[in-house]
């Protein structure tokens, strides 16, 4: 049977709340024996090890450069230096909890086939005529995807992650190493993160050099006997260097994707290339909406109770076997 489209126009408000029937936001039913599965499994275990891991070089670096810093300001101002060195490392660590431990704009799952009640509800569906849902912003047309995983009519700029294997509103990027993915409600903690661990690390190799010239002047000291006297000190400043300029060019990629108003993602797959994005308000307007915003509340009731029909036990026990 062939399968018409037919398009429903709805205005749209990029505030608007759509509707979804609450549900667990695990994965459905699915046959224990489904490669999916095995693959979605392998992959979402991947995130929380390398944040765990990224955590752990911090905390290295961070003991080694406190210990030296300590180590060459004792005196009347020691307890001032120690605030100085300390209060840095942790305002990064503060903000990776945030940004990995809010909600990302996660939409919740729908129990219900939303494509089929479009079907059921149409008048026409009996002829075999589809419908598709196009909203207006700004008066450019955009149509909705259909998500067949989430079973719902996605939101302008959401998009499904495929590591966390939910649909997320404005959609900006999965992180490998925060292990979450940077959206709607997180992206001004991404920010604030971005920020201070690039100050951090500008910190720490004003340090280190500094430390480098104490000891070039005390010992005399040319580069081979520097790797001798303070090897820590020197590799220091190469992770220190490279951290910064991998920093620097992030900041200002999403900089630039602020006074835009656009997301990595629809920067990547240049959505609006050869036209004026309908989300573009100038670079004032665009940074207001993105970073002075109040952030919208979680749609995911993470204290419900997950039901039998948000997860299949066998599926689990097959693959923690």
């Amino acid at each position: 049977m062939e399968i018409k489209a037919e398009s429903v126009v709805i205005p749209y408000s990029q505030h608007e709340q759509f509707k979804y029937t609450p549900s667990s936001i695990k994965k459905d039913d699915r046959e224990a024996n489904s490669p999916e599965i095995d693959h979605q499994q392998h992959v979402n275990t991947k995130g929380p090890k390398i944040m765990i891991k990224l955590r752990q070089v911090f905390f290295s670096i961070k003991r080694v450069f406190e210990d030296q810093c300590l180590h060459y300001n004792r005196g009347e101002n020691l307890e001032t230096t120690r605030i100085y060195q300390v209060w840095p490392g942790k305002n990064v660590l503060g903000n990776l909890i945030l940004v990995s431990s809010i909600d990302p704009g996660i939409i919740p799952r729908s129990q219900e086939d939303q494509m089929e009640e479009e079907l059921s509800s149409s008048s026409n569906s009996r002829s075999g005529v589809r419908k598709k849902k196009i909203v207006v912003v700004n008066g450019v047309e955009l149509k909705l995807k259909y998500c067949r995983t989430c079973k719902i009519f996605r939101p302008p700029r959401s998009c499904h992650c495929v590591v966390c294997d939910n649909c997320v509103e404005k959609f900006d990027h999965h992180c490998p190493w925060i292990g979450q993915c940077i959206a709607l409600r997180n992206y001004r903690f991404y920010l604030t993160f971005i920020i201070s661990a690039l100050s951090f690390f500008i910190y720490v190799l004003y340090f280190s050099c500094w430390r480098i010239h104490q000891k070039v002047v005390k010992n005399g000291s040319n580069l081979f006997g520097l790797v001798r006297i303070c090897p820590e000190t020197l590799a220091l400043v190469l992770f220190t260097v490279a951290a910064i300029m991998f920093l620097t060019g992030l900041a200002i990629f999403h900089l630039y994707l602020i006074s835009t108003n656009q997301t990595a993602y629809e920067n990547f797959r240049q959505r609006f290339v050869g036209s004026k994005s309908p989300y573009d308000k100038g670079v004032c307007g665009n940074i207001k909406e993105v970073l002075f915003v109040g952030m919208p509340p979680s749609k995911v009731d993470f204290r419900a109770e997950a039901t039998s029909r948000s997860w299949h036990p066998t599926a689990a026990a097959t693959h923690e076997v």
